[in-house]
């Protein structure tokens, strides 16, 4: 049978002369391989695998692949099967002769030991080491969202010397997506939310004979802190998630790398409009929340304190001033900006995988709402020291 016949054969050679894989054995035998090692041929490939094992006996073995016509996974793995159990057993094996992409094959079904189990650990050992990592993880978190930051910041910069390349119908529907669209779920909320803060301040300032104190209550906590703070979180979970998921969409559907194949910034084209409509937006909304959450106390302080509305607007005139609107409207785009940069981070970081999305959109939404609190209290602390 010639070596170019379809069943596989593992034949003994004598060696005339060492070559260099033969003087790595020093001594040992020579199996030459001709025929197709595939699939079809399973049987044929387990009998000439035995034979190769048999020969060996304990003692280092030199395979010759120079006269294999073809191999597939099968016949890789099973070399490597009995390369496995040769070496169990105190011998050596080693390949010579073998074509690139038989060389490659047999390197990636390459039989590995299994990974040791992890030694058992105990609660308060496991819990810092996950401490340790979660900082870490913190840390590498920052230093990507400056990173970032930097490319957006680059990307408007180009946007803002070429204006005929801005993708204004983009920051527009944006705009619609992230404002108008969530008009009516921000109003509602804060709405609800203004009264119940109301009907809480007023149940427990009137043991004082102080219920109408509840204006300045609502008035400085909505517009100062609530309001802009309600309306972040809302955005982050409404818009910020919708982000991540669009843009994780598109790099699972390979988009964004063809954006780039096209010699379009993906930067300019997806973020931008993006994070600008978050600026824009967060601000109006603040402002509509703020109102919503107004009238809701408005309302229950009618209802539970007798207070006239007359007496309400008039009480919150002297309560508030202007700089008390500002201080939420400041606050406003920084908490939109971070909201931007979380969620397109985590989008283009999800990989091919549905499971990925799910994660990356869940990381997006807790990371946005606990820096979107972290910045509120920052904001806090800096007015509160500046008397303003």
């Amino acid at each position: 049978m010639g070596i170019w016949s379809a069943a596989p054969l593992a034949r003994a050679e004598t060696r005339t002369h060492p070559d260099t894989a033969d003087a790595a054995l020093l001594e040992g035998g020579r199996v030459g391989l001709s025929g197709r090692w595939t699939a079809d041929q399973g049987a044929a490939v387990e009998d000439a695998a035995a034979r190769i094992a048999g020969s060996a006996a304990g003692a280092p073995i030199l395979v010759d692949l120079s006269q294999v016509s073809r191999l597939d996974t099968l016949g890789a793995w099973v070399l490597e099967r009995t390369r496995a159990e040769i070496e169990a057993a105190g011998g050596r094996l080693a390949y010579a002769g073998a074509a690139p992409e038989h060389r490659i094959l047999l390197s990636e079904v390459k039989l590995r030991a299994a990974e040791p189990a992890p030694a058992p650990r105990g609660r308060l050992y496991g819990f810092l080491e996950d401490l340790g990592k979660r900082v870490v993880g913190a840390k590498s978190d920052l230093v990507t969202g400056l990173a970032f930051f930097g490319e957006v910041v680059t990307a408007c910069i180009r946007v803002a010397a070429r204006p005929g390349t801005f993708r204004g119908t983009a920051l527009v529907n944006q705009i619609e997506q992230v404002a108008f669209r969530g008009v009516p779920i921000i109003v509602l909320i804060s709405f609800l939310v203004g009264g119940i803060v109301a009907q809480q301040g007023i149940f427990q300032l009137q043991r004082f004979g102080a219920q109408s104190f509840v204006v300045n209550l609502i008035g400085l906590l909505i517009l100062r802190e609530l309001g802009v703070l309600l309306t972040s979180i809302m955005v982050a979970g409404r818009s910020g998630s919708a982000f991540t998921a669009e843009i994780g969409s598109m790099r699972m559907r390979e988009e964004v790398d063809a954006l780039r194949v096209m010699g379009l910034d993906p930067i300019e084209i997806l973020i931008v409009p993006r994070i600008l409509a978050l600026v824009i937006g967060l601000p109006i909304l603040t402002f509509l929340a703020s109102l919503a959450a107004l009238a809701g106390g408005g309302l229950t302080a009618s209802l539970y304190g007798g207070m006239t509305v007359d007496a309400f607007l008039a009480r919150l005139q002297a309560a508030v001033s202007l700089h008390h609107v500002a201080v939420g409207l400041i606050k406003a785009p920084f908490m939109a900006l971070i909201i931007g940069i979380i969620a397109t981070i985590e989008g283009f970081a999800v990989e091919g995988s549905a499971e990925s999305l799910g994660r990356h959109v869940t990381a997006s939404v807790v990371k946005s709402i606990f820096m979107v609190i972290v910045l509120d209290g920052l904001f806090a602390v800096f007015f509160a020291a500046i008397d303003f």
